[in-house]
């Protein structure tokens, strides 16, 4: 599969706000259920924000929880992660993944079969 797309990614310092996207080469998600994870040196991939195809169900890690907030553009095609109050700890490199009916267990990452590259979130304190 071709990697899915993202950007966004940079250096802030705490407190601050960063918005990050991922695209399918600008074709619709459709029936994909899509995430953000992330992964750190010093912590395994962990699954921040997911959501869901037809109804938009969302969910998030406790973590992020009332900070950050995944979208889905109006046309299907964009899938963004809006990240405010950043914190020290949030760095890491986020990654967005894909599986197309993924409707339950959607934070194991082995089931998801199409990955970004990763792009990474530096947050300074």
């Amino acid at each position: 599969q071709v990697p899915l797309v993202e950007s966004g990614g940079g250096v802030v310092q705490a407190g601050d706000s960063l918005r990050l996207s991922c695209q399918d080469h600008g074709r619709p998600f459709g029936s994909y259920t899509v995430a953000w994870f992330r992964q750190s040196p010093r912590n395994e991939r962990e699954l921040v924000a997911v959501i869901l195809p037809n109804s938009g169900l969302t969910s998030y890690a406790e973590t992020v929880k009332g900070r950050f907030t995944i979208s889905k553009n109006p046309a299907g095609n964009t899938v963004s992660l809006q990240m405010n109050s950043l914190k020290s700890e949030d760095t890491a490199v986020y990654y967005c993944a894909a599986r197309m009916n993924l409707y339950t267990q959607w934070s194991r990452s082995e089931l998801y079969d199409v990955w970004g590259q990763g792009t990474q979130v530096t947050v300074s304190s």
